[in-house]
């Protein structure tokens, strides 16, 4: 028998791919705004009553970095209180909960890929939100399962850092960015793809974080100087003709950024039995991907 899932966020960058490709997996509810609204948690309940989902997926969040550190409240319901509820409701359903929580929740002070077991120690009112999230769900619901990500990019959503860039790119002949922030840019639908092929997997044995990413490393700098040289293979409108590398201090931002959050991969690749395809290898079929939308 098809299982029932639950989609909430299903409007963002990875709730989009994840629309997309799940139906082969279940039974598929997919909610967002203004449907579903998660500052109020009777309405998560409620939603969750009346659907009675044997899976759970959060792909919604409080993503503005910056701009929770002047609405730490509202970032606190949406990342740390909604998780809760819907971690509550999901172990009295006796569901699965699948949360997608980032790689924010550390310093950035390592210099070998964080595990899933590192200690956290976030720096923004962002990370601290998302890591509440993630203990409220620890704590409360017996089956989840936590994936932590970084750099998200993707066709869907109208600002990523790689849109951004195009735009940008296609006004300016010279940008500045930052070149001592190391993480790992990943595709939302390699995300997706990966939590779609976890769910057959969902047991109590499975239950845990996870970090999945994109493979290599990169820092901006090197993402925008790569997003520029795929796009212009692609015959995109470019006016870009110098990209200077900057330090985070010549960069300031309301948001602290983890210097290094790249994530360790083997866990969640033992899981998949197969490893992440590459940053770059993703973000050429993205750009492609992308072309064909705007030029059907």
């Amino acid at each position: 028998m098809d299982k029932s899932i639950l989609l909430i966020g299903s409007n963002g960058q990875v709730g989009q791919e994840l629309q997309k490709i799940l139906t082969p997996y279940g039974n598929l509810i997919s909610v967002a705004r203004p449907t579903i609204d998660l500052t109020q948690p009777d309405t998560l309940r409620s939603v969750i009553n009346r659907h009675q989902p044997q899976i759970i997926i959060n792909a919604a969040a409080y993503t503005a970095v910056d701009k929770a550190e002047s609405e730490p409240e509202l970032a606190t319901a949406i990342n740390a209180t909604a998780p809760l509820i819907l971690a509550q409701q999901a172990q009295k359903l006796g569901a699965f909960l699948i949360h997608i929580s980032t790689d924010y929740v550390f310093d950035g002070k390592a210099y070998t890929p964080y595990q899933e077991t590192d200690d956290t120690n976030p720096l923004s009112v962002y990370g601290k939100t998302k890591l509440a999230g993630e203990l409220a769900i620890q704590e409360t619901c017996t089956h989840h399962l936590i994936l932590r990500t970084a750099w998200v990019y993707g066709i869907f959503g109208k600002s990523n850092f790689v849109k951004t860039m195009l735009r940008v790119g296609a006004e300016r002949q010279e940008i500045r960015v930052v070149a001592d922030q190391i993480g790992s840019p990943t595709w939302a639908k390699d995300i997706a793809n990966a939590i779609a092929q976890l769910i057959p997997q969902l047991t109590l044995e499975i239950s845990g974080i996870y970090h999945y990413t994109n493979s290599g490393v990169a820092s901006w700098y090197d993402f925008a100087v790569t997003i520029f040289e795929e796009a212009q293979q692609l015959g995109l409108p470019l006016k870009i003709e110098r990209i200077v590398p900057i330090t985070t201090a010549q960069y300031p931002t309301p948001a602290s950024r983890p210097a290094y959050s790249v994530l360790a991969r083997e866990k969640i690749s033992a899981l998949l039995a197969t490893y992440p395809p590459h940053w770059r290898e993703r973000l050429r079929q993205m750009l492609s991907d992308l072309c064909i939308q705007n030029n059907p």
